[in-house]
């Protein structure tokens, strides 16, 4: 399966990058001093970690995040990778669907996976990282992954999806990209439609890290009214005022870098889905 889930985990982090994701990096605008380019470069560079059959969770991570920093020398992927390196592992496990898979390998997780994790996190040194009283990422770890990010679960949505079995991307990333895909036929809308529902759902953890609530509240108010518009207008009426809240955004730092990972996680895993055979996704 190694060889499928590579180009999926690629196909991903390229579709995502199409669509005009207000805050983050797209092909419309750079932003953050990063590029479209580097993101593309990043995901090539850590499809092979990521996606080693037989490879444990933590290792891929690492993998993933060593060739990354390698290849573009910042960290542009770590949330993408803590992400979509659970969803790697699932595809190439048994079981009768990708979540039911996906389960087994969270639980499965140990502590040799967090010290692996934690290395990648300090690698990448994201913005806002710090020292915590449990589970320090600079210290060797003492507990499993699962562990250690059910621990920061009510403060980071990247860490949450392990304790919630991956909640936001399958009870509401997949329906909302499945229901978009319906409706738009032009895939970039469908992904930028899923970016919006994540966004307005629930305050973007990477905003709070970097900014206050206040920011991720009015980020995600403004969210929802693009949402709803979405559903009366035609995106690419909505575009000009799209791409000027992009810049405002970008103007100000603010980043909606949590909801974009959940976005790619979200493609992945649909990916997966399709390119599993019939007996494995569960129909």
């Amino acid at each position: 399966m190694t060889s499928r889930v590579a180009p999926a985990f690629i196909w991903a982090c390229r579709a995502e990058l199409d669509a005009p994701k207000p805050g983050n990096v797209h092909v419309f605008a750079a932003g953050h001093r990063m590029t479209a380019d580097e993101f593309v470069a990043s995901a090539d560079a850590a499809a092979p970690s990521l996606s080693a059959e037989g490879t444990r969770v933590g290792a891929r991570i690492l993998g993933a995040v060593e060739a990354t920093s390698a290849a573009i020398g910042a960290n542009t992927n770590l949330g993408i990778i803590l992400l979509c390196a659970p969803l790697a592992a699932a595809a190439d496990a048994e079981g009768t669907d990708l979540r039911a898979s996906l389960v087994k390998v969270l639980h499965d997780l140990d502590t040799e996976d967090a010290d692996l994790a934690f290395r990648a996190i300090v690698r990448a040194a994201p913005a806002g990282i710090g020292h915590s009283a449990r589970h320090d990422v600079f210290k060797p770890a003492t507990v499993s992954l699962l562990q250690a990010m059910t621990e920061a679960a009510n403060r980071d949505r990247v860490a949450r999806q392990y304790a919630t079995n991956f909640a936001d991307v399958f009870d509401l990333g997949l329906p909302l990209l499945e229901a978009a895909t319906r409706q738009h036929a032009n895939p970039k809308w469908a992904t930028l439609t899923t970016y919006l529902g994540f966004l307005s759902a629930f305050p973007d953890s990477h905003i709070l890290r970097k900014h206050d609530a206040q920011t991720a509240d009015e980020v995600q108010r403004t969210a929802a009214t693009f949402q709803a518009s979405l559903r009366a207008e035609h995106p690419a009426q909505l575009l000009p005022k799209l791409l000027a809240w992009d810049a405002a955004l970008k103007a100000h730092g603010v980043n909606p870098g949590t909801s974009a990972d959940l976005t790619v996680a979200t493609l992945f895993a649909k990916r997966l889905q399709i390119i599993l055979p019939s007996e494995r996704n569960g129909g």
